[in-house]
């Protein structure tokens, strides 16, 4: 055959560079491996979402400051770090948290919240900003300051400073401020200092903290935390938003269901008329009543129920209190003077995520607020009665500052977004440590790799491993035929921050190991021999164990000969004799071959693809 029309295979070409060839290319200026920005190259790169102040990341802020300061700057792309799987990557030793733990308890009265600046009437409405503006810039500076003199990691708090002026409001006009926070950890959301602030505005403003989810508590868990509050001189209660929920849906259903039913009709025309009897004998004994108060002198009454503690002498109760307990508490509980007469006025503040408009919810029983897991859903503060002397005063979700030790504690607490993260092998080995391996196994049904010759025998799994055991079991899969590993990362974190994966922190006056003690095993152990072979592959982190390098390395027989100074004798091998035998000179692989002939990349690299 001759040889292929050029003017054919060049026409392609041709019309490619014709379309596309003139696009004018930026060099760079060096030879080097860095990448160049101008300011001034007709992109606007201050540009920021200005709908928030919080939604500007750090990447953000350095442009911002570097345009405003005219200056250029140069990003080298060639920081790149090879991680061992095989290490507690992202996590603390134990002599690093202690050194945290000591500069948290020494630096936990710097923790504080932006003041409201003292103003009067006569005070204009901008030199009133003006003040709000300097003190909120100073609070920022302040612990800007503390995080990098003492390298000390805080949640990201909010950086929005109309956020902070809607809690102010709150604070202001409710009676009683009420703190929602997480059972599984109730410390890291209580702010100590929003306390101190409630009680400078007006000493007469009561604090509470209201432990939501608490079902997922067991009753000496919550005894544990009514102690330490008690201890505290702060008001508790107990209390599930989504246990309350349940209810209410169970009981729409049985109504609906007895409304559909045949005989409803009877009994809703019977019901009625006892229903008409009921009022009108309680018409009768209202006037009575009536006529006994006036005579009365007006005391308080004492409750002696232990389920249900109203007034703020009685300590904090372990008993989980239900929707129209919570009411008749939150009713009783301040006995001070209120900000309007008609009805006692409930401030709710909470971080996002802890449940707080979920908590609103089952308390008005319909949907009132707007339920999210990421700061800013709601703009402005809003009031609902509850009760006609109920008032309840929503605040926006506020992420205030907290120490914690590392990001992957934000993500375990639901206070970063899971599908936000992009190195998810932290979090994973931290909930790794905290959840112990038999219990992952039994709730997911999967047996992760045990740990290999010369490992500790009971070291917690490291994260490659749950998720490689994992994302095989639900078929998560790459397109390379290997586990997903991100994707498996967010199920397994989210099914933590959902409370599936249950571990709970303790009281500091607590030992964690009695405060939280996991089920035994359930489901009876599984052998990795026992095993397919894909999937044992497929769940090793080293694709290779120790006994199949021995076994490969004593098995194999030697087929060439070696002499001191040189082993390579390709016309040289050993007989099985023993002796030595000369062959012919083997033919060269190159010769009758096309140089243009090459072999596919997936036949090259095929033991790659093995699991």
């Amino acid at each position: 055959m001759g040889k292929k029309n050029k003017a054919g295979t060049n026409l392609g070409r041709q019309l490619i560079k014709d379309r596309f060839g003139h696009t004018p290319r930026r060099k760079v200026d060096n030879d080097t491996m860095l990448h160049t920005t101008e300011l001034q190259d007709g992109y606007d790169w201050g540009r920021l979402n200005l709908s928030s102040v919080t939604e500007e990341s750090s990447f953000n802020a350095f442009l911002r400051t570097a345009e405003l300061a005219g200056t250029e700057f140069q990003a080298e792309k060639l920081n790149i770090t090879f991680v061992n799987p095989k290490q507690r990557v992202g996590l603390l030793s134990k002599t690093q948290e202690q050194t945290m733990h000591q500069k948290h308890a020494e630096h936990r009265d710097q923790l504080k919240i932006p003041r409201r600046p003292k103003w009067t009437k006569e005070t204009s409405a901008d030199d009133l900003e003006r003040a709000e503006n300097e003190a909120f810039l100073s609070w920022r500076r302040d612990l800007a300051l503390l995080q990098e003199s003492e390298e000390i990691l805080m949640t990201p708090y909010e950086k929005n400073l109309e956020f902070w002026r809607q809690l102010w409001r709150v604070v202001e006009r409710s009676d009683v401020v009420v703190q929602i926070v997480d059972a599984r950890n109730p410390l890291l959301f209580r702010s100590v200092d929003l306390e101190r602030y409630v009680k400078e505005v007006d000493s007469n403003k009561l604090n509470m903290i209201l432990v939501n989810k608490s079902d997922l508590l067991t009753l000496e868990q919550r005894q544990h935390w009514a102690q330490y509050f008690d201890c505290e001189g702060i008001r508790t209660a107990f209390y599930s938003a989504t246990l309350v929920e349940e209810e209410l849906k169970r009981e729409a259903e049985a109504a609906k269901h007895a409304v559909d039913s045949p005989s409803s009709a009877l009994e809703l025309k019977q019901l009625r008329e006892a229903a008409e009897e009921i009022q009108e004998s309680l018409n009768a004994v209202e006037h009575t009543l009536d006529a006994i108060e006036n005579k009365m002198k007006a005391k308080p009454t004492m409750v002696t129920d232990p389920k249900l503690p109203r007034l703020p002498t009685d300590k904090n109760s372990a008993h989980l209190l239900s929707r129209t307990e919570l009411i008749e508490f939150l009713r009783h509980i301040y006995t001070g003077p209120r900000h309007t007469a008609q009805h006692v006025t409930i401030g709710m503040v909470g971080y996002p995520n802890v449940g707080k408009s979920s908590t609103i919810n089952s308390l008005m029983t319909v949907k009132k607020v707007s339920v999210s897991a990421t700061p800013g859903k709601t703009k402005r503060f809003q009031t609902l009665f509850l009760d006609n002397d109920i008032l309840l005063c929503d605040c926006p979700g506020l992420v205030m500052p907290s120490f914690v030790l590392t990001k992957a504690d934000m993500l375990l607490n639901g206070i970063l977004p899971i599908d936000q993260m992009r190195d998810h092998v932290p979090a994973v080995n931290l909930l790794c440590e905290r959840i112990p391996r038999h219990v992952l196994e039994d709730k997911y049904g999967i047996v992760i790799a045990k740990p290999l010759e010369g490992e500790d025998p009971d070291r917690p799994p490291f994260s490659e491993e749950l998720l490689l055991a994992y994302g095989y079991n639900r078929g998560f899969m790459t397109s390379n035929g290997q586990p997903d590993q991100a994707r498996s990362a967010r199920y397994v974190l989210k099914d933590y921050v959902n409370g599936k994966l249950l571990f709970a922190l303790g009281p500091p006056s607590v030992i964690q190991s009695e405060y939280h003690i996991f089920p035994e095993r359930q489901r009876k152990p599984i052998e990795e021999s026992q095993l397919p072979g894909q999937q044992q592959r497929a769940m090793r982190i080293d694709k290779s164990t120790s006994k199949e390098l021995d076994q490969q390395f004593f098995t194999s027989k030697p087929s060439v000969a070696h002499v001191k100074g040189r082993t390579n004798f390709p016309h040289v091998r050993l007989a099985n004799d023993g002796n030595l035998v000369t062959g012919e000179a083997p033919v060269k692989p190159w010769r009758n071959v096309k140089k243009e002939r090459r072999e596919k990349l997936r036949k090259k690299f095929s033991h790659l693809d093995e699991h």
